[in-house]
């Protein structure tokens, strides 16, 4: 949870630019499987469950887990509450555009 974590362990977690473009990619609030082609960053899965690891012990993400099938979803509200314009900053600018 966000609250457990000061803003040292956040901006930590999104300095490796594929986690900021994982964050980039959840800020629609939707869930997202783990799997998909929205990850497609060119790293091996084990790579990517890192980054998903490090993005979840620092407070950024949730996962939900349905049956067998895992879903990553941004901690939004938790984040917002406690670091207000954080996400919005981290989602908007020149570098959203050219990590797409």
């Amino acid at each position: 949870m966000a609250s457990d974590h000061d803003l040292v362990d956040v901006l930590r977690a999104v300095a490796d630019p594929i986690r900021l473009r994982i964050v980039q990619t959840l800020a629609d609030g939707r869930p997202h499987g783990k799997c998909g082609t929205h990850w497609d960053f060119g790293v091996h899965k084990s790579t990517m469950t890192h980054h998903f690891r490090i993005l979840r012990e620092a407070g950024l993400t949730r996962t939900i887990v349905t049956g067998r099938s895992h879903s990553i979803q941004l901690c939004r509200e938790e984040l917002d509450a406690r670091f207000p314009g954080l996400i919005d900053a981290l989602t908007a600018g020149p570098d959203r555009e050219t990590h797409r």
